[in-house]
């Protein structure tokens, strides 16, 4: 299938993205499979899935398209038969074939699905029940494998209050021929035809700045998020995707929906087997075969994990590794750093992969997914901005490792036609490129708002940069309509057209009427001893007699020696206090584990805060 050719048909003679009124996720994957069915090429894998609970090197489980399609039918004449359209269908389970097909069959159904994990998955007990308190689920879709904690987790509710449990991979395959083709079903009664405005499904934030808010993602915003991820990444097929993001995360399971319904195949594992051994990630970089490109999405903390246990000159099994197939390594979902690119490059390049294929992008929820990646040939961008401008909201660029410069990692350009400008927070006046600002952003791709909270929707969703706020010369903003600008909350600047985020609007740190970021501050405390474990730190700050006073907590690596603590701590003080000129009031470092991380596993600074005044880190 002409995957270029098939996306074109949504686009129109200006380059706009033009959706359908009628189209819908599940309307596009029917398309493209029909037409796959067409071209007799139903019976190729598309999902690889690698089970290694049971073994060290895995079990490999092949679904064709066709099978694939099959099982989302059988989930969706289940659901049909036991809910109503437009109720709402909690999937709890682990990062499996079954959780691809209970999302996109309860899209089928006309149902809205609300991607979570498996109960069993430790420390979320409280996210998870203030997610299912919020989205009130009638049906929850599990697997077997996640059946048990499923139960265990509604074993306290009384009987008349439990949502219905399906077990995805007990249903069989004949349920699939009782599906009927929504198209028959609006010959008789157009009225009932599914739209691109409708609800596609709930995206809960992870929570790691809040209480988890339940996104509303359309139809619309996913498929017209979809074309700009295809347009601006320029995909080049015949490609393979792996992927271990977990499929409860805005990224992860957007991704496998979004290469489920092209019919583009794709490697599937857990988080918690990447985690365990890093080398089973990087071996499905391999190509299959000779034309193959392959493509990969991560986040920043993976390429750390990777780098250390995964590095070809020390693992016997990857010695002969080619990773000169891997075309595009799309790295978002938390903070992109120098020293991981850098390191991953350093020791994965012997083996063929090259510096461009490195894609560093932003996105959140609220947008769908992705709002800018590197669409020029020079990837990655880094710049060395002086750091005392910047704490003062402007970007001046200094010589590479110049004393009180600070590096950043460019994540791009917006992906069109999507609009993004850097706005002040405070007077709502788009700003110069060159000037610290939040990003805020325009188009169908974003969310419609948040669950049953209409004033954070309003703030968020439905902000106004009018006209005579924007730039005369070198509006980003252009001549985008006014109304319905997202609010982001993310701090950025743009330099010679690169977007560089600094940091978050709510974790910026002000001590004694200076700007710090958290994320420089950590890289710098990371830096300064071998002490602590990489990317796996939080800066904070806490209310003190006058002033707010910095505190950094971080986790210990594991095989360094706890009586070193105190050597380090003095270390990390001393490192911030030269670089910054901050002295912190508290260092803390503390066992593996000891950081609360959010459900999407970001550091969750925060909750680190709130755990510190409590004195948990005590």
């Amino acid at each position: 299938m002409d995957i270029s050719a098939a996306m074109g048909q949504f686009y129109d003679e200006k380059g706009n993205i033009a959706v359908p009124d009628q189209l819908t996720l599940s309307g596009m994957c029917e398309m493209l499979y029909t037409v796959a069915q067409m071209e007799g090429t139903v019976d190729s894998p598309l999902i690889r899935y690698w089970d290694f609970s049971n073994s060290r090197d895995g079990e490999l489980r092949v679904y064709t398209r066709q099978e694939v399609n099959t099982r989302i039918k059988a989930v969706c004449v289940r659901l049909q038969q036991v809910a109503e359209r437009g109720e709402r269908v909690a999937i709890l389970a682990n990062n499996s074939p079954e959780y691809v097909f209970a999302f996109l069959g309860a899209i089928y159904a006309k149902m809205v699905p609300v991607p979570l994990y498996d109960p069993a998955e430790p420390g979320h007990a409280d996210h998870l029940g203030a997610v299912l308190g919020s989205a009130q689920p009638s049906i929850v879709l599990t697997n077997q494998r996640s059946a048990r904690a499923v139960r265990s987790f509604f074993a306290d509710r009384p009987a008349g209050q439990r949502p219905r449990v399906v077990l995805v991979d007990a249903l069989p395959d004949s349920l699939a021929e009782e599906w009927v083709n929504p198209m028959m079903a609006m010959l008789a009664d157009p009225e009932s035809a599914p739209k691109a405005s409708d609800i596609a499904f709930l995206q809960y934030t992870s929570g790691s700045t809040r209480t988890p808010a339940g996104v509303i993602l359309t139809h619309r915003s996913i498929v017209t998020n979809v074309l700009q991820i295809f347009s601006c990444i320029q995909l080049v097929p015949p490609l393979r995707l792996s992927t271990w993001l977990p499929l409860h995360h805005d990224m992860g399971i957007i991704i496998a929906a979004f290469v489920t319904i092209l019919g583009l195949p794709f490697d599937l594992m857990s988080p918690r087997d990447f985690i365990q051994d890093p080398t089973r990630w990087v071996r499905q970089l391999r190509r299959l075969y000779d034309e193959e490109h392959v493509y990969t999405v991560v986040p920043n903390f993976s390429l750390e994990l990777a780098s250390r246990y995964a590095n070809p000159a020390e693992v016997e099994e990857l010695k002969d590794l080619d990773l000169s197939g891997v075309e595009g390594l799309i790295n978002g979902s938390e903070p992109v750093t120098r020293a991981s690119v850098n390191r991953f490059l350093e020791v994965f390049e012997p083996c063929g992969f090259r510096r461009d294929a490195m894609r560093p992008s932003y996105g959140l929820a609220e947008a769908s997914l992705i709002v800018t990646t590197p669409q020029t040939d020079a990837r990655p961008v880094l710049a060395w901005l002086d750091r005392e401008e910047l704490a003062q909201g402007k970007a001046r660029k200094v010589e590479p490792e110049a004393e009180g410069g600070l590096p950043l990692i460019s994540v791009g350009q917006v992906c069109a036609p999507q609009v993004m400008a850097i706005v002040d927070p405070n007077t709502g006046e788009e700003l110069p490129d060159g000037t610290v600002g939040e990003v805020w952003a325009r188009g169908d791709n974003m969310a419609v708002g948040y669950l049953d909270r209409e004033e954070e929707t309003e703030a968020t969703f439905h902000n106004t940069l009018p006209m005579d706020k924007r730039l005369t010369d070198g509006s980003r903003a252009g001549d985008a309509p006014e109304d319905t600008w997202l609010r982001t909350g993310d701090l950025a600047v743009v330099v010679d057209g690169e977007t560089y985020i600094t940091g978050r609007l709510k974790d910026l740190i002000i001590v004694a009427g200076r700007n710090h970021y958290p994320q420089d501050l950590e890289a710098t405390a990371e830096a300064a001893t071998d002490q602590v474990a990489r990317g796996v730190i939080a800066a904070f700050a806490v209310p003190g007699k006058d002033v707010e006073e910095l505190v950094i907590v971080a986790e210990r690596d594991e095989t360094a020696d706890p009586a070193q603590d105190e050597e380090a701590k003095t270390a990390i003080r001393a490192a911030v206090s030269k670089t910054h000129g901050v002295q912190p009031a508290d260092v803390r470092i503390v066992s593996t584990g000891g950081i609360p991380r959010s459900s999407a596993h970001k550091i969750a600074r925060r909750v680190a805060a709130k755990a510190y005044t409590q004195g948990k880190f005590d």
